[in-house]
C-alpha cells in the first residue's frame, strides 16, 4: 500500500528552524514529484514548495523563498524540507504528496501523507 509519512514537526521560537522529512512506503519515490503543503486553522491548503522526481527542478512559494529548501534522497526514500528563519505566519499543518507533476496545486497531487504540524511561537 502506498504510503508518506510526514516526520519533524514541533514548537520553535521564531527565527529557528526545522526540518521536515517526507518518508515513503510500499512504493518508491524516484518516480513522483513530491510537493509540500501548509494548511493553517480556517484556511486553505497552500503549496509551499516542490521538487521534480530527478531533484533537478524545484518551486518555491513566494512567502517561503530564500527561508525554505527542499531537497531529495531518492536511495532513502525520502525528500525534505528545511526551513529557516521561521515566522508565527509558518505555523500550520505541513503535508507532503507525490504524483507526477511537479506543481505547487494540491489538486494536483494523488497521494497525501497525514501532516505533521509546526508551531512557530514564542
Amino acid at each position: 500500500q502506498l504510503q508518506l509519512v510526514e516526520s519533524g514537526g514541533g514548537l520553535v521560537q521564531p527565527g529557528g528552524s526545522l526540518r521536515l522529512s517526507c518518508a515513503a512506503s510500499g512504493f518508491t519515490l524516484d518516480y513522483y514529484a513530491i510537493g509540500w503543503f501548509r494548511q493553517a486553522p480556517g484556511k486553505e491548503r497552500e503549496g509551499v514548495s516542490c521538487i521534480s522526481s530527478s531533484g533537478g527542478s524545484t518551486k518555491y512559494a513566494d512567502s517561503v523563498k530564500g527561508r525554505f529548501t527542499i531537497s531529495r534522497d531518492n536511495a532513502k526514500n525520502t525528500v525534505y524540507l528545511q526551513m529557516n528563519s521561521l515566522k508565527p505566519e509558518d505555523t500550520a499543518v505541513y503535508y507532503c504528496a507525490a504524483d507526477e507533476s511537479v506543481s505547487l496545486l494540491p489538486y494536483e497531487y494523488n497521494y497525501w501523507g497525514q501532516g505533521t504540524q509546526v508551531t512557530v511561537s514564542s
